[in-house]
């Protein structure tokens, strides 16, 4: 498919533009429906809201909120109510407003506070929140706000109001995306190179975010699900084709072809990248075990935005290659490579030392990375979840001084009202009984409509505060049963109390799910107990820590304001759920291609220390820069305006750089020195009862042409040998001679002798690459081509010559 795509490019590249353009198209002419569905089976809330919806089933439109204070005197006051009353009339005759309930009516007394500085009147709309026209909203804010002067405040407070606090869309996305595009470059040198990943990474997004747009009219999707899908797509998205490229540069500079060089990378890393995508949705689908319908659609959106992402990787990425050809490489390469010709791998001097490090101190390594983890783990301790709202907005917006003011005027407890639902006429003793428990300050009983009577109460404290999460426990477990009422708990602040608690009873199960189904995919594809055992115990660590980091800045405040998130809260309920499922798939993208490597090596000699110190020595760059490229995605989504998108973005860019940087680069490869062989033991038995799965297929020396070279014969091996001399015929004595296949795995290595003689074993016919490097005189490789005899292979090192193996 890959060499399809690439011969294809322009049919490929035209069939994602229109995919774009079509999808686009209809979008826009369906709109958007998004629903945030909240409530669980089976629960009390879910029960209260029920027959809140048979009660007052005309009430569909969304309810925002108008609050005024006075420095000095009366909201009665003529001169306040001369500036307030017109402004709440106009607001009224606006076309998209149903209703509006103002103080100064005959019911409106409620809607004053005790010391009459303080008042609100509630606006009802025709639709919802997202279903209301923006310049609706702009227009209810500015006239209401227009009413304002020295001694008069006015704030307004809602879900709708909220909507025009939001950023502009897509800046959490763009800034994330220029991040990344830094990275690449650094990493690159190149801007076409550069800008493939990102391309590849917007396609996979942008489709995935239209269909989801799409789905949202034929099953339930929250909010907050395209923000989520957007968020994972772009950092897989960018780091799958950061894979590919990288792979395909490499085989250029290897000698190789362009389009040789793209079904090799396709074949190799683009086989880890399905790999990587599909366990991301398998993870993602895992949350499907909380049976919370309020995940479906998360599930529905994230795992459709990452197989768009993988589906341009495999498709749309060749064919940009196709386009760009040599020019994947910078200027400097090519100049390089067409004049010293194909180079072997390059290793980083920093990367190799580090991995040498580990491997002679792996104790002390281990222990140093453990005492880390350990402290950014130790305030998932006090962990919280609850829900946020406009209280945990930034003090300069105008719903949270709204919200403020609220609860200045009436209570903290009057941001969340708490409903009692009782089916026909609720008892005295009822609302007796409410009005007498501890906690309550306010206590409404409205006229039974079809057959349902709701109690509005209204808590002594604020709808984040555990006393009122007590008060919804013992009006379910005293007050409800000591009345002889069938009631129920509703209201907001009870839904996201049930949502909490059914999540922490079923957190275990899920986490036991995607525990189980990491092993059983490492078992298959490692044939090893002990390296999924050990990632298994290394997801676990990274998941305490990134939720010890999130409780630190979101439930205890540190530098929530300086980053601005607003106000410290809760963790939100469904947070947990969603991030372990992300956290899942991409530690297992970083853990499979760092231990495949390793894999590999182990695999040609055996040799377990030599082994991890290779794989973590030529991994190290990639993981790093794939890491850095997801924590610039996901810290830029503090600026969604979005506070379960902030907590997201925060809490995974804090468990990428954890993973990455210390599991992956330190914990993980000092506990797979200190194992030793015993990282790669299966059981006979159970050896042959498992399937076959390679993650990427064996390299193997590739023939040329066959006018070149023969087909590679099983089991048959030659030699190349010469001397390695300087440009004046004197012998190099202990220069390093290294074969290598044309994908850069070593095959064998050797020293030259006193004469400067040297000879390496060739496994079968083909083309290879011999790098020869010695001190002070630099490096220079070569690509040889072995037929059926041994190859006499003579090399000439210039000293002070540029070292182009290292």
């Amino acid at each position: 498919m890959a060499r399809w795509c690439y011969r294809h490019r322009l049919v490929v590249l035209l069939l994602w533009v229109g995919a774009l353009f079509g999808l686009g198209a209809a979008s826009s002419a369906a709109g958007t429906n998004y629903a945030n569905v909240f409530s669980l089976p089976n629960t009390d809330s879910t029960t209260a809201y029920d027959l809140m919806e048979k009660a007052f089933p005309e009430r569909a439109g969304d309810t925002d909120t108008v609050v005024w204070k006075v420095g000095e005197g009366s909201v009665r006051d003529e001169s306040v109510r001369s500036r307030i009353a017109p402004a709440l009339e106009e607001i009224g005759r606006m076309k998209g407003v149903g209703e509006v309930t103002d103080p100064y009516a005959e019911q409106g007394a409620a809607q004053i506070s005790r010391d009459g500085r303080i008042a609100y009147a509630q606006i009802t709309f025709t639709e919802q929140a997202n279903g209301i026209p923006k310049e609706l909203i702009e227009d209810v804010v500015d006239t209401a706000q227009a009413a304002e002067r020295d001694g008069l405040q006015v704030e307004l407070g809602g879900q709708a109001i909220a909507r025009t606090q939001e950023p502009p869309q897509g800046t959490a996305e763009a800034v994330g995306i220029l991040a990344a595009a830094v990275v690449l470059f650094l990493a690159f040198g190149s801007l076409f190179a550069m800008l493939l990943p990102i391309v590849v990474a917007i396609a996979g997004v942008g489709t995935g975010l239209i269909g989801t747009m799409l789905l949202s009219h034929v099953t339930d999707v929250p909010e907050v699900a395209p923000l989520l899908g957007s968020l994972i797509g772009l950092g897989v998205g960018i780091d799958y084709a950061l894979f590919i490229v990288t792979r395909h540069r490499r085989g250029i500079l290897r000698g190789m072809k362009p389009q040789e060089a793209a079904v090799t990378a396709l074949n190799t890393s683009g086989r880890a990248v399905l790999f990587a995508g599909g366990t991301v949705c398998i993870a993602l689908a895992g949350m499907l075990v909380m049976n919370m319908r309020f995940l479906d659609g998360v599930v529905v959106a994230t795992s459709l935005t990452v197989v768009l992402s993988v589906l341009a990787a495999i498709t749309l990425l060749p064919a940009l290659l196709g386009l760009l050809g040599m020019r994947v490489l910078s200027r400097r390469q090519r100049r390089r490579l067409a004049a010293t010709g194909p180079e072997p791998a390059e290793e980083s001097g920093l990367a190799a030392r580090w991995s040498s490090y580990v491997q002679r101190h792996p104790r002390p390594v281990a222990a140093m990375a453990v005492v880390v983890m350990a402290a950014l783990a130790i305030p998932v301790l006090s962990l919280r979840l609850g829900a946020t709202d406009q209280g945990n907005h930034q003090e300069s917006q105008t719903t949270r001084q709204a919200y403020d003011l609220l609860a200045e005027g009436f209570g903290p407890g009057f941001n969340g009202p708490l409903q009692v639902v009782v089916e026909g006429e609720a008892p005295a003793g009822l609302v007796d009984g409410i009005k007498s428990t501890e906690g309550v300050a306010q206590v409404a009983a409205v006229p039974p409509a079809n057959g349902v009577t709701v109690i509005q109460v209204v808590p002594t404290t604020s709808p984040q505060s555990e006393q009122t999460d007590q008060l919804i426990d013992r009006l379910r477990d005293d007050v409800i049963p000591q009345s002889g009422a069938e009631a129920h708990v509703g209201g907001v602040t009870a839904v996201f109390k049930d949502f909490a608690s059914v999540t922490g009873d079923r957190l275990p199960y899920f986490i036991a799910t995607i525990i189980a189904l990491g092993f059983l995919l490492l078992l298959v594809a490692f044939r090893s107990l002990v390296v999924p055992l050990t990632a298994a115990l290394m997801n676990l660590i990274a998941a305490a820590a990134s939720f010890g980091v999130l409780v630190a800045i979101f439930q205890w405040g540190w530098g929530t304001e300086l980053i601005g998130v607003g106000k410290e809260g809760p963790i939100t309920s469904f947070l947990p759920v969603i991030m372990l499922s992300l956290l899942f798939g991409l530690s297992m993208d970083y853990q499979v291609f760092l231990v495949s490597r390793m894999h590999e090596e182990w695999v040609h000699t055996k040799d377990n220390a030599r082994a991890v110190r290779v794989g973590l020595a030529e991994t190290s760059r990639v993981i790093n820069s794939a890491a850095l490229i997801m924590i610039c995605v996901f810290s830029a989504f503090v600026l969604s305006g979005d506070m379960e998108g902030a907590m997201a973005g925060i809490g995974l860019a804090a468990a990428v750089a954890l993973d990455a940087f210390i599991l992956r680069t330190a914990l993980v490869p000092a506990a797979m020195h200190m194992l030793g062989n015993a990282n790669w033991w299966l059981p006979d038995w159970l050896e042959k009862r498992l399937p076959h799965l390679a993650v990427e297929p064996k390299e193997e020396p590739v023939a040329e042409e066959a006018e070149e070279a023969e087909p590679v014969v099983a089991g048959r091996t030659s030699v190349v040998h010469g001397f390695v001399r300087t440009v004046d015929g004197e012998p190099v004595d202990g220069a390093a001679v290294t074969l290598l296949t044309k994908g850069g795995r070593r095959l064998d290595r050797v020293m030259s002798l006193a004469d400067g003689s040297y000879i390496v074993s060739v496994p079968a016919p083909g083309t290879y690459l011999l790098a020869t490097a010695a001190e002070s005189y630099g490096s220079r490789a070569g690509q040889v081509v072995v037929t059926d005899g041994p190859l006499v292979y003579d090399v000439e090192l210039a000293e002070g010559e540029v070292d182009a193996v290292n």
